[in-house]
Protein backbone atom coordinates (compact mmCIF):
# COMPACT_ATOMS: atom_id res chain seq x y z
CA UNK A 1 0.00 0.00 0.00
CA UNK A 2 1.41 3.30 -0.84
CA UNK A 3 2.45 6.39 1.74
CA UNK A 4 0.99 8.88 1.14
CA UNK A 5 2.70 10.98 3.82
CA UNK A 6 6.42 10.01 2.36
CA UNK A 7 7.34 11.25 -1.13
CA UNK A 8 7.67 7.94 -3.31
CA UNK A 9 10.82 5.77 -3.31
CA UNK A 10 11.92 7.01 -7.00
CA UNK A 11 11.44 10.84 -6.06
CA UNK A 12 14.73 13.01 -7.32
CA UNK A 13 16.17 16.21 -7.59
CA UNK A 14 15.14 18.52 -10.46
CA UNK A 15 17.09 21.71 -11.75
CA UNK A 16 18.34 24.93 -9.33
CA UNK A 17 17.07 28.02 -10.51
CA UNK A 18 19.86 31.19 -9.54
CA UNK A 19 19.38 35.13 -10.25
CA UNK A 20 22.52 35.95 -11.55
CA UNK A 21 23.80 39.57 -12.67
CA UNK A 22 26.23 38.45 -14.76
CA UNK A 23 24.26 36.07 -17.17
CA UNK A 24 27.36 35.23 -19.60
CA UNK A 25 30.14 34.92 -17.26
CA UNK A 26 27.75 32.60 -14.99
CA UNK A 27 26.74 30.55 -18.13
CA UNK A 28 30.39 30.35 -19.01
CA UNK A 29 31.48 28.95 -15.53
CA UNK A 30 28.47 26.29 -15.83
CA UNK A 31 29.22 25.26 -19.52
CA UNK A 32 32.93 25.66 -20.07
CA UNK A 33 34.30 24.76 -16.52
CA UNK A 34 32.00 22.58 -14.87
CA UNK A 35 31.10 20.92 -18.43
CA UNK A 36 26.86 21.14 -18.97
CA UNK A 37 25.87 21.70 -21.95
CA UNK A 38 23.46 24.82 -22.63
CA UNK A 39 19.91 23.12 -23.67
CA UNK A 40 18.00 26.43 -24.19
CA UNK A 41 19.14 30.63 -24.34
CA UNK A 42 16.25 32.83 -24.73
CA UNK A 43 16.22 36.23 -23.09
CA UNK A 44 17.21 36.51 -19.73
CA UNK A 45 17.03 32.40 -19.03
CA UNK A 46 20.11 29.77 -20.22
CA UNK A 47 18.95 26.17 -19.08
CA UNK A 48 22.12 23.82 -18.72
CA UNK A 49 22.71 20.47 -18.47
CA UNK A 50 23.85 17.22 -20.46
CA UNK A 51 22.32 17.52 -23.86
CA UNK A 52 22.45 13.07 -24.15
CA UNK A 53 20.11 13.17 -21.38
CA UNK A 54 18.24 16.54 -21.57
CA UNK A 55 17.56 16.91 -18.40
CA UNK A 56 18.34 20.78 -16.85
CA UNK A 57 21.08 20.90 -14.23
CA UNK A 58 20.95 24.84 -13.44
CA UNK A 59 18.91 27.74 -14.81
CA UNK A 60 20.37 30.71 -14.86
CA UNK A 61 17.93 33.76 -14.61
CA UNK A 62 19.14 37.27 -15.31
CA UNK A 63 18.21 39.78 -12.34
CA UNK A 64 20.59 42.26 -12.62
CA UNK A 65 18.47 44.61 -10.62
CA UNK A 66 18.50 42.21 -7.24
CA UNK A 67 21.52 42.92 -4.36
CA UNK A 68 23.47 40.25 -3.41
CA UNK A 69 22.26 38.10 -0.59
CA UNK A 70 24.06 38.72 3.00
CA UNK A 71 26.66 36.10 4.32
CA UNK A 72 23.98 35.38 7.57
CA UNK A 73 21.17 35.37 5.17
CA UNK A 74 19.06 32.07 4.54
CA UNK A 75 19.22 30.67 1.06
CA UNK A 76 21.44 28.51 -0.88
CA UNK A 77 24.74 26.80 0.92
CA UNK A 78 25.67 24.61 -1.77
CA UNK A 79 23.84 23.20 -5.13
CA UNK A 80 25.67 19.32 -5.37
CA UNK A 81 26.25 18.26 -9.16
CA UNK A 82 26.24 14.40 -9.09
CA UNK A 83 28.43 12.63 -11.79
CA UNK A 84 28.31 8.79 -12.90
CA UNK A 85 31.90 8.11 -12.77
CA UNK A 86 34.72 8.99 -10.73
CA UNK A 87 36.84 9.74 -13.82
CA UNK A 88 34.04 12.29 -15.12
CA UNK A 89 33.96 13.84 -11.43
CA UNK A 90 37.52 14.22 -12.33
CA UNK A 91 37.65 15.96 -15.70
CA UNK A 92 34.96 18.26 -14.00
CA UNK A 93 37.15 18.81 -10.69
CA UNK A 94 40.27 19.55 -13.29
CA UNK A 95 38.35 22.14 -15.42
CA UNK A 96 37.00 23.95 -12.86
CA UNK A 97 40.43 24.36 -10.96
CA UNK A 98 42.17 25.31 -14.21
CA UNK A 99 39.68 28.07 -15.52
CA UNK A 100 38.56 29.40 -11.89
CA UNK A 101 42.06 28.60 -10.02
CA UNK A 102 41.58 30.20 -5.75
CA UNK A 103 37.33 29.10 -5.98
CA UNK A 104 38.67 25.44 -4.08
CA UNK A 105 37.17 25.54 -0.73
CA UNK A 106 37.42 21.82 0.10
CA UNK A 107 37.20 18.30 -0.51
CA UNK A 108 35.96 15.11 1.39
CA UNK A 109 35.54 11.21 1.24
CA UNK A 110 32.01 10.94 3.25
CA UNK A 111 31.93 7.28 3.12
CA UNK A 112 28.78 7.32 0.61
CA UNK A 113 30.82 9.58 -1.97
CA UNK A 114 33.62 11.77 -2.83
CA UNK A 115 33.09 15.56 -3.05
CA UNK A 116 35.02 18.72 -3.92
CA UNK A 117 33.66 21.89 -2.84
CA UNK A 118 33.83 25.46 -5.34
CA UNK A 119 32.46 29.36 -5.31
CA UNK A 120 31.08 30.10 -8.69
CA UNK A 121 31.55 33.53 -9.79
CA UNK A 122 28.85 34.93 -7.83
CA UNK A 123 29.76 33.02 -4.49
CA UNK A 124 27.04 30.72 -5.00
CA UNK A 125 28.44 26.87 -3.44
CA UNK A 126 28.77 24.33 -6.08
CA UNK A 127 29.74 20.63 -4.90
CA UNK A 128 31.03 18.34 -7.42
CA UNK A 129 30.57 14.68 -6.38
CA UNK A 130 30.43 10.77 -7.08
CA UNK A 131 28.73 8.50 -5.37
CA UNK A 132 30.18 5.03 -4.11
CA UNK A 133 27.58 1.85 -4.83
CA UNK A 134 24.93 1.75 -2.35
CA UNK A 135 25.85 -1.72 -0.98
CA UNK A 136 28.53 0.22 0.03
CA UNK A 137 26.58 2.69 2.52
CA UNK A 138 26.07 1.58 6.17
CA UNK A 139 23.05 2.60 8.22
CA UNK A 140 22.86 2.38 11.63
CA UNK A 141 19.22 2.26 13.40
CA UNK A 142 17.82 4.22 10.18
CA UNK A 143 20.88 6.77 10.22
CA UNK A 144 22.85 6.93 7.44
CA UNK A 145 27.23 6.83 8.34
CA UNK A 146 29.09 9.95 6.76
CA UNK A 147 31.83 11.39 7.75
CA UNK A 148 34.09 14.16 6.70
CA UNK A 149 37.61 12.36 5.81
CA UNK A 150 40.36 14.53 3.94
CA UNK A 151 40.28 13.45 0.58
CA UNK A 152 43.79 14.92 -1.48
CA UNK A 153 42.55 16.30 -4.26
CA UNK A 154 45.89 16.05 -6.32
CA UNK A 155 45.63 12.16 -5.40
CA UNK A 156 42.19 11.90 -6.63
CA UNK A 157 42.76 14.10 -9.92
CA UNK A 158 46.17 11.59 -10.21
CA UNK A 159 44.38 8.26 -10.02
CA UNK A 160 41.39 9.71 -11.71
CA UNK A 161 41.97 12.43 -14.52
CA UNK A 162 42.17 10.58 -18.07
CA UNK A 163 43.72 11.98 -21.40
CA UNK A 164 40.46 12.23 -22.36
CA UNK A 165 39.36 14.35 -19.31
CA UNK A 166 42.37 16.28 -19.67
CA UNK A 167 40.70 17.14 -23.05
CA UNK A 168 37.16 18.19 -21.80
CA UNK A 169 34.00 17.07 -20.07
CA UNK A 170 33.80 13.21 -20.22
CA UNK A 171 30.24 12.00 -21.67
CA UNK A 172 27.82 10.65 -19.14
CA UNK A 173 25.13 11.52 -17.11
CA UNK A 174 25.24 14.29 -14.47
CA UNK A 175 22.67 15.71 -12.54
CA UNK A 176 21.28 17.52 -9.37
CA UNK A 177 22.03 15.44 -6.82
CA UNK A 178 21.11 17.30 -3.76
CA UNK A 179 20.60 20.76 -2.78
CA UNK A 180 21.79 21.94 0.33
CA UNK A 181 19.89 25.17 2.12
CA UNK A 182 20.94 27.56 4.62
CA UNK A 183 17.92 28.06 6.99
CA UNK A 184 17.46 29.81 10.44
CA UNK A 185 17.00 26.66 12.61
CA UNK A 186 16.93 22.75 11.85
CA UNK A 187 13.72 22.37 14.41
CA UNK A 188 11.53 24.11 12.02
CA UNK A 189 13.35 23.28 8.95
CA UNK A 190 12.53 18.79 9.79
CA UNK A 191 9.09 19.72 10.44
CA UNK A 192 8.68 21.16 7.19
CA UNK A 193 10.59 19.01 5.04
CA UNK A 194 10.34 15.73 6.88
CA UNK A 195 6.63 16.53 8.51
CA UNK A 196 5.37 18.22 6.09
CA UNK A 197 6.96 17.70 2.17
CA UNK A 198 7.61 14.05 3.21
CA UNK A 199 11.21 13.58 2.70
CA UNK A 200 12.55 10.97 5.57
CA UNK A 201 15.24 11.92 7.92
CA UNK A 202 18.48 9.95 7.31
CA UNK A 203 20.80 12.29 9.75
CA UNK A 204 20.72 14.98 12.10
CA UNK A 205 23.38 17.17 13.86
CA UNK A 206 21.16 18.35 16.59
CA UNK A 207 21.27 21.99 16.47
CA UNK A 208 23.06 22.04 13.04
CA UNK A 209 21.92 20.45 10.23
CA UNK A 210 19.63 18.00 8.92
CA UNK A 211 19.93 15.51 5.98
CA UNK A 212 16.77 14.71 4.44
CA UNK A 213 16.04 11.99 1.39
CA UNK A 214 13.29 9.56 -0.41
CA UNK A 215 13.83 6.49 -1.65
CA UNK A 216 16.82 5.54 1.09
CA UNK A 217 19.58 8.05 -0.32
CA UNK A 218 21.93 9.21 1.52
CA UNK A 219 20.42 12.44 0.80
CA UNK A 220 18.21 14.78 -1.49
CA UNK A 221 18.79 17.86 0.95
CA UNK A 222 20.20 19.10 3.92
CA UNK A 223 19.28 22.04 5.62
CA UNK A 224 21.78 23.60 8.22
CA UNK A 225 22.57 26.82 10.48
CA UNK A 226 26.32 27.02 10.38
CA UNK A 227 26.01 30.60 8.63
CA UNK A 228 22.39 31.64 8.80
CA UNK A 229 21.28 30.48 12.40
CA UNK A 230 18.22 32.56 13.50
CA UNK A 231 17.69 33.56 10.29
CA UNK A 232 14.20 35.06 8.68
CA UNK A 233 12.37 34.96 6.14
CA UNK A 234 14.46 35.75 2.58
CA UNK A 235 13.60 38.77 0.47
CA UNK A 236 14.51 38.18 -3.69
CA UNK A 237 18.58 38.48 -4.12
CA UNK A 238 20.64 37.14 -6.19
CA UNK A 239 21.41 33.45 -5.92
CA UNK A 240 19.08 30.76 -5.44
CA UNK A 241 15.73 31.34 -6.97
CA UNK A 242 14.28 27.74 -6.47
CA UNK A 243 14.16 24.28 -5.81
CA UNK A 244 12.80 21.56 -8.04
CA UNK A 245 11.84 18.20 -7.05
CA UNK A 246 10.50 15.41 -9.41
CA UNK A 247 8.11 12.99 -8.22
CA UNK A 248 7.33 9.94 -10.23
CA UNK A 249 3.44 10.47 -11.12
CA UNK A 250 0.66 12.74 -11.34
CA UNK A 251 -0.96 10.66 -8.49
CA UNK A 252 2.13 11.45 -5.94
CA UNK A 253 1.67 15.13 -6.77
CA UNK A 254 -1.73 15.23 -5.88
CA UNK A 255 -1.03 13.43 -2.70
CA UNK A 256 1.77 16.02 -1.83
CA UNK A 257 -0.96 18.39 -2.78
CA UNK A 258 -3.21 16.90 -0.09
CA UNK A 259 -0.05 16.36 2.14
CA UNK A 260 0.43 20.54 2.56
CA UNK A 261 -3.52 20.92 2.38
CA UNK A 262 -3.89 19.24 5.51
CA UNK A 263 -1.46 20.86 7.20
CA UNK A 264 -2.26 24.21 6.17
CA UNK A 265 1.05 25.00 4.29
CA UNK A 266 -0.11 27.77 1.75
CA UNK A 267 0.71 26.31 -2.07
CA UNK A 268 0.39 26.91 -5.37
CA UNK A 269 -1.81 23.86 -6.83
CA UNK A 270 -2.30 23.80 -10.96
CA UNK A 271 -2.53 20.11 -10.90
CA UNK A 272 1.19 19.65 -13.34
CA UNK A 273 3.16 21.59 -10.58
CA UNK A 274 2.97 22.10 -6.59
CA UNK A 275 5.20 25.21 -5.76
CA UNK A 276 5.19 26.40 -2.06
CA UNK A 277 7.74 28.21 0.06
CA UNK A 278 9.35 26.67 3.05
CA UNK A 279 9.38 28.74 6.55
CA UNK A 280 12.50 30.98 4.98
CA UNK A 281 11.23 31.90 1.81
CA UNK A 282 13.12 29.34 0.01
CA UNK A 283 10.52 28.01 -3.18
CA UNK A 284 10.27 24.93 -4.24
CA UNK A 285 8.53 23.39 -7.07
CA UNK A 286 7.51 20.09 -7.07
CA UNK A 287 6.91 18.65 -10.70
CA UNK A 288 6.88 15.23 -12.52
CA UNK A 289 9.75 13.98 -14.78
CA UNK A 290 9.79 17.02 -18.07
CA UNK A 291 7.61 19.58 -16.68
CA UNK A 292 10.06 21.99 -14.39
Amino acid sequence: MTDTTRFASDTAMGAVTLNVADLDGMTRYYRDAVGLDVLDASGPRVVLGRADAARPVVVLVHTPELRHAGPREAGLFHTAILFDSQAALAAAVYSVAQKHPGTFTGSSDHLVSNAFYFDDPEGNGVELYWDRDRTQWSWVHGTIEMGTIYLDPNRFLAEHLTDEGLAGPLPGDARVGHVHLSVGDTETARAFYVDRLGFDETIAIPGQAVFVSAGGYHHHMAMNVWNSRGAGRRQPTLGLGRVDIEVPSEDELGALGERLAHFGVEARDDGRTVEVEDPWANRILVTTPGRG
